[in-house]
């Protein structure tokens, strides 16, 4: 492993948490020389395993994924250890984290056969969306883009395309807010989203449809088949680093016989029942936490516009399907039934 000065401090913005850390995280947001490094929301620690820690503490399974790792245990595990002092995350591959039960510190270590690169991959997707999930946050398992200086949505089904569509609207000059996670916030009567980090993952094919070539954008990281495109650093994009108020949120149906994709109007019960299924990490959460969540989402559905795409089995592209939702979201806020072309 390599050890960085154990005094340099990196410090970072994601989610509207302060991070500091005591090695680069690249794709995260430098936070600007405002913010006091006094008071993080929570300290990143790689390298390293937690001092209280020790092996013959009490530990009790609390997650484990119902599909297994190239070794044939669950690919992920997550253990409440010393009676809910920390919180373990282990792989298959043998990286891990820890967290404390203030949720303020966060370790992170990795064999001799992974990396640290491999580790931070990790960090800034399904581990900061776990922190974000314990300390109370709603999370969408989705991808979000500021049209009008208002929060868009795209959620759906895996493969329905949610980052390809966050991906398309950032090369055509719409700035990014979120990518695979974003985490919701209540500002009195509105929602707004919080600012993720300025990355976009793509499997190969939809770099290939949106860059000619599925080897367009760099890997994630060794050993990976998803790329990332780079905001801000890709011609012609940009990431909105503020809070937005959530203006829609377009659920992503499977194609069907119609011609051209189709807005439909969904009632508020039936957009409720696709959100819920649409939450992230929602399999970790207890009864209390999912009950919390009904309710935040129950209040979201009477204020917030949600729509579902109905895709056309013979749409040219995912720049159709975008001109479609900027159309759409335009027309919000008019009385309107039905579909909406």
């Amino acid at each position: 492993m390599t050890f960085c000065d154990p005094k340099q401090v990196y410090n970072y913005t994601a989610y509207g948490l302060l991070l500091t850390s005591n090695q680069p995280i690249p794709g995260l947001t430098l936070a600007g020389s405002s913010t006091s490094i006094h008071s993080p929301d929570v300290q990143i620690k790689l390298g390293a395993l937690p001092t209280q820690y020790f092996s013959n503490s009490a530990r009790t399974l609390r997650y484990a994924s119902s599909y297994p790792g190239e070794t044939g245990e669950p690919a992920l595990q997550i253990w409440d250890v010393a009676d809910g002092e920390f919180l373990h995350v282990l792989y298959s591959d043998g990286v891990e984290f820890w967290l404390d039960r203030g949720l303020t510190t966060l370790w992170a270590h990795w064999p001799t056969g992974s990396s640290l690169k491999e580790t931070q991959s990790y960090l800034v997707g399904p581990i900061l969306g776990l922190l974000l999930r314990l300390r109370g946050v709603v999370c969408l398992h989705g991808s979000a883009v500021s049209i009008n200086n208002c929060g868009v949505v795209f959620v759906g089904a895996e493969g329905a395309g949610k980052s390809t569509t966050a991906a398309a609207f950032a090369t055509q000059g719409y700035p990014v807010l979120s990518d695979d996670i974003v985490g919701l916030t209540e500002r009195g009567p509105e929602f707004q989203i919080l600012p993720a980090y300025p990355r976009i993952n793509l499997w190969p094919d939809s770099v290939k449809l949106l860059f000619g070539s599925p080897d367009a954008l760099p890997i994630i990281t060794t050993g990976w088949k998803k790329r990332y495109l780079e905001i801000g650093e890709a011609e012609g994009t940009t990431f909105e680093e503020r809070p937005l108020p959530l203006g829609a949120i377009y659920v992503l149906g499977e194609a069907v016989g119609v011609s051209g994709d189709r807005v439909e109007i969904i009632s508020q019960k039936t957009a409720l029942m696709m959100l819920v299924e649409n939450t992230y990490a929602t399999n970790f959460l207890d009864a209390k936490q999912r009950a919390k969540e009904f309710e935040v989402l129950s209040r979201l559905v009477t204020t917030v516009p949600v729509r579902k795409i109905n895709r056309g089995r013979e749409t040219a592209g995912v720049e159709e399907l975008c001109a479609a939702i900027q159309r759409n979201f335009a027309s919000i806020g008019s009385p309107s039934q039905g579909l909406e072309f």
